[in-house]
């Protein structure tokens, strides 16, 4: 039967258990010796392994197989886990990420950055290995039971029962490669089972009817055969016996009933044995030996028993389903228009004023709130695998840089939009790097400091409302604000004159070409790292505080949206235009008279309840022409810690928000950060509230400039 491999599930799937073995690696290297952690590194190696030779992936094969004879000594005790094997083996993960990056069209992985690392593992070798392989002497780890691993000096025979998932083709999984790596363990052999076979007419070619028997006869554990099937022991049936150890057993003890040995092999089920065994319960009554609610206990403890399992089995078959993310975007996108045609609908049921359709558009409403809910909780994602990349930079990096860092994360299981988390990686990557380089001491300076030699970067994600706050933690030097004013003179950012508190001067390290690095080195030094921090941040809709205590360590704190494609905000009109600000920025709103106007003397300032609020008119901004109304509304945001007016005609209202990428001949409207459809069929756009302050302040500050 030829089978058609789809090779992006192998490499969707290979990525993530990459991403798993360096995470194991990391903690492994903690605890060197927990078995657990062994095990799970040489799980993840030999499904890569198999999948990879099952899919075509020869050569990613042949080199993991490389790594995983190696580690398997770990696993069987007979070389240490040490720092050498560590290295040597996220290497090795980096190796095979290249390599799969190359079968994609990437780069050209380096052969001879593979022959180094497979050298560098065999010298790790004893001399009196001979070669290993995972069929040779496998050992249970610690914790695990070792009822069937037997003496390996031997051969023993096994019976294998292999029934696979019938949707197994599905999934690319060809059983025959699975029965062939058998027969190179031993003396093999196979008897197939069809009797799930249907009839010709009723044939699915998709569907695999087949199960199998196997004999296998090798001097072997029953782990090495389990490793065979370890990529598909969750979708399949597999039952290994030891068949010399029961023989031995039975040599031993009496002769099994003949019930018991039915039930072992499988001819006959549970239900049908207890049906066989009442009368036997009947007679063990009779004879005095129970009474008859014993009886009927075990039986009921053994159905109960079974149903728990098959509950539990059918739970956990369930619980996932892999799904491309452009079928997700597509959703999301769907879900947008629907929100969009609802708005509509309600406008129109309004407008009409009939009752019925008024409370058909309600129900729509409330149907499509909640179907907007649950496909945005689709797409959301928690950030412990982001958070997780990070050990291994702040391992490798530190060790670069001479330095010892710990990093804590905390906050992992905090849910962010999958794009926001997929843009999220190079801005954390920037800081952390600037952590280490710029911010946590070398042990040498941090002993003199009276700081303990092992710095610390604290790695946090916690909910704050409709945002997620990510804070970057370090106990370093911290930032010194006059240096970084001076250098900010002496770069030309600043001038002289201008006065700036402690949290502004700590915002220029996020200025384009600004370091206060004394060299340039391969880690950081050129301004550019925080420049991009800065981008990626904003382009998210995110904002940046930094805070630090000389001598004590820093904190910057990213304020990120839930997700990037709905957002609640408020619809307000100038001059008939409609502009979207986004609700979670939204304080309050007061009204502008004229006589406001005339006591702020031509400043654009307003006093609320006592506070001097300085406003910016969306009319005079944006060239609006037309003629203000008497009264006028100032929407009350707060942007950077700041309250900021903003003056509007009217204030429609709360707008649930779709928002729409500016097309590209508006890709240099920075104020705007996109737009949205609104249910008459207008478009809103939506104002970027921080970009919007900031050039509005530049333009002012260059006004002052002027002689």
């Amino acid at each position: 039967m030829n089978v058609e491999i789809d090779t992006s599930a192998f490499t969707e799937e290979a990525y993530e258990l990459l991403s798993e073995l360096e995470d194991s690696l990391l903690e492994l290297e903690a605890s060197p010796q927990d078995q657990e952690l062994i095990s799970r590194v040489f799980r993840a190696m030999h499904t890569i392994k198999g999948s990879g030779a099952m899919f075509g992936f020869d050569a990613v094969a042949e080199f993991t197989h490389e790594v995983e004879t190696v580690f398997d000594m770990a696993r069987n005790g007979t070389i240490p886990v040490t720092k050498p094997l560590i290295d040597l083996t996220l290497a090795a993960r980096d190796q095979i990420r290249a390599m799969l990056d190359a079968a994609a069209g990437g780069e050209p992985a380096d052969q001879n950055n593979a022959n180094r690392i497979i050298a560098g593992l065999r010298a790790l070798s004893p001399e009196k290995k001979s070669g290993g392989g995972h069929g040779s002497g496998h050992h249970a780890p610690a914790g695990k039971p070792q009822a069937q691993t037997p003496d390996t000096n031997e051969p023993h025979i096994f019976r294998i029962r292999f029934t696979p998932n019938p949707d197994i083709f599905a999934s690319g999984t060809n059983p025959l490669l699975l029965l062939n790596e058998l027969r190179e363990l031993g003396d093999c052999r196979v008897v197939a089972r069809t009797e799930k076979l249907p009839d010709f007419d009723d044939l699915d070619a998709e569907v695999c009817y087949t199960g199998w028997e196997i004999f296998l006869t090798a001097e072997i554990g029953e782990n090495a055969i389990r490793d065979v099937f370890i990529f598909v022991e969750d979708e399949c049936e597999i039952n290994i016996r030891l068949l010399d150890r029961d023989q031995v057993m039975r040599d031993r003890e009496e002769s099994k009933k003949l019930g018991q040995i039915l039930l072992e092999r499988g001819d006959v089920n549970s239900n049908e044995l207890e049906k066989a065994l009442m009368p036997l319960g009947d007679r063990l009554v009779q004879a005095g030996v129970v009474t008859p609610d014993k009886v009927r206990a075990a039986l009921t403890e053994q159905q109960v028993i079974q149903e728990k399992h098959d509950k539990k089995k059918t739970a956990e078959t369930a619980t996932s389903v892999r799904v491309p993310s452009d079928k997700l975007d597509s959703l999301v996108d769907l879900v947008g228009e629907l929100v969009t045609m609802q708005a509509r609908l309600n406008q129109t049921a309004s407008s009409i004023g009939d009752h019925t359709l008024q409370l058909i558009a309600e129900e729509v409403e409330r149907l499509t709130a909640e179907l907007r809910d649950n496909t945005m909780s689709i797409r959301m994602l928690t950030i412990d695998t982001t958070f997780n990349k990070f050990k291994r930079l702040v391992r490798d990096l530190s060790t670069e840089l001479g330095k010892e860092i710990e990093l804590i994360t905390s906050g992992g299981e905090t849910e962010l939009d999958k794009t926001v988390i997929d843009q999220l990686n190079d801005p954390l990557v920037h800081i952390i790097r600037n952590s280490i380089d710029h911010g946590v001491e070398s042990p040498e300076i941090r002993r003199a400091n009276g700081k303990n030699p092992v710095g610390k970067i604290t790695l946090s994600a916690i909910h704050s409302g409709a945002s997620v706050l990510i804070r970057v933690e370090d106990d370093g030097a911290g930032l010194d604000a006059q240096r970084l004013r001076a250098k900010g003179i002496e770069k030309g950012l600043l001038s002289p004159d201008d006065e700036l508190t402690e949290k502004e001067a700590f915002q220029l390290i996020f200025a384009a070409g600004f370091s206060t690095a004394a060299k340039i080195t391969n880690v950081s030094g050129r301004g550019v790292g925080m420049d991009v921090v800065r981008r990626s941040i904003e382009a998210l809709r995110g904002s940046i505080d930094v805070s630090s205590v000389l001598g004590k360590g820093t904190t910057i704190t990213l304020k990120l949206p839930l997700t990037l494609a709905i957002i609640e905000g408020l619809l307000v009109m100038v001059e008939g235009e409609y502009f979207v600000l986004p609700l979670a920025a939204v304080e309050e709103c007061v009204e502008l008279s004229r006589e406001d106007v005339k006591k702020a003397h031509g400043r654009h300032v307003i006093n609320v309840r006592g506070e001097i609020i300085p406003y910016i008119r969306i009319r005079s901004r944006f060239e609006i022409g037309g003629t203000p109304p008497e009264i006028e509304q100032i929407v009350i945001s707060e942007v950077d810690e700041k309250r900021i007016g903003f003056v509007v005609d009217k204030v429609v209202g709360q707008h649930q928000t779709v928002i729409k990428t500016l097309g590209k001949n508006f890709q240099h409207s920075e104020e705007f950060s996109g737009a949205t459809i609104l249910g008459n069929g207008g478009v809103a756009l939506i104002l970027d509230l921080t970009k919007m302050v900031r050039y509005v302040e530049e333009e002012e500050n260059r006004e002052l400039d002027v002689p």
